[in-house]
Parts: structure tokens; sequence; C-alpha cells
């Protein structure tokens, strides 16, 4: 079984305490979570806070930068959005100026969402902060272990790994 170690607070002075982890030894959601903690950590101090990102309009943001123009129904179906959560959150990266909307010259009844200027110099920014993120991030794994850590988090979405 997994241990766990616990600074007991409110002894004098505190001491560590191995605890079992019981059930939540073998549970994926408990362990994905833990690590969201770092990776969340991570994510704010070298983009979050810099930039003034949130996850999903870094994620927005880097497929645009990739992609070039994108349908509205692309960007929700990759981000996973609802289609009202993506107009609230195109709508707040549009008022910051990094992106706009255009009408689709094939398809007059549909939009490409685009990055301007201002949201290429910020997507390009905040991809090169991003390196640093991952190195922290991925120390303790090898490379083999990186990758196969992205190809069993995207088989756990139902998701092809990248190519």
């Amino acid at each position: 079984m997994s241990k766990a170690t616990l600074a007991v607070v409110g002894t004098a002075p505190a001491k560590a305490r191995t605890l079992s982890l019981g059930p939540l030894t073998g549970i994926v959601g408990y362990h994905i979570a833990q690590a969201a903690v770092t990776a969340y950590g991570a994510f704010d101090r070298h983009i979050g806070k810099p930039f003034e990102l949130r996850k999903v309009e870094f994620s927005l943001l880097m497929l645009l930068l990739t992609n070039g123009p994108l349908s509205p129904k692309q960007l929700a179906t990759t981000l996973t959005l609802t289609s009202p959560n993506l107009t609230l959150l195109l709508d707040r990266l549009q008022s910051r100026g990094l992106l706009r909307r255009e009408r689709n010259p094939a398809d007059g009844r549909s939009q490409h969402i685009l990055l301007t200027e201002k949201g290429q110099r910020l997507a390009r920014d905040a991809a090169a902060a991003a390196q640093p993120m991952e190195r922290e991030l991925l120390q303790p794994l090898s490379r083999a272990e990186h990758a196969m850590l992205i190809e069993l988090l995207c088989r756990l979405a139902g998701r092809a790994p990248p190519a």
C-alpha cells in the first residue's frame, strides 16, 4: 500500500506521520488531482499571473497561434467547451484586444476566430514561458515516461495521442 507523509498540526513539535492512502492508492482520479495541483501551481507562476491568462485562455491562444483562423465549432470541440462558455471566453479575449472574429470568406454565415497582432505577440511570449514550466514539471520524468504520460492521459480523455 502507498504511504503519504503528513505533518501533524497542533502538536509540539510537529512530527511527520506516514499515512496509508487506503483505497486512494489505486484511484486514478486522486493521483490526477494531486498532479494537477503541481501543474496548476507551475502554470500560475509561469503563465497565469505574468500574462493574466487562465488555462483555457492559454490553450485557445496556442490553438490559434499554431493553426491560424479557426471556427468557433473547432475551438469548442477541441477545448471541450459548450457554445455559451466559448462565447464568454471569446468575448473576454476580444475585449483584451487579443483576437477578432471575421466572416468566413468561403461561407458568409460562419465566423473565423483569429489572433490580432497583440494576441500573436502575447501567444508567442506565453508559449516561450511554457518551456521552463514544462522543464520544471517534467524534471522527474525521462523522455519515454513523458511520452507515455501524454499517451495515457489522452487515452483516459478518449482522444488520440498527438502525432
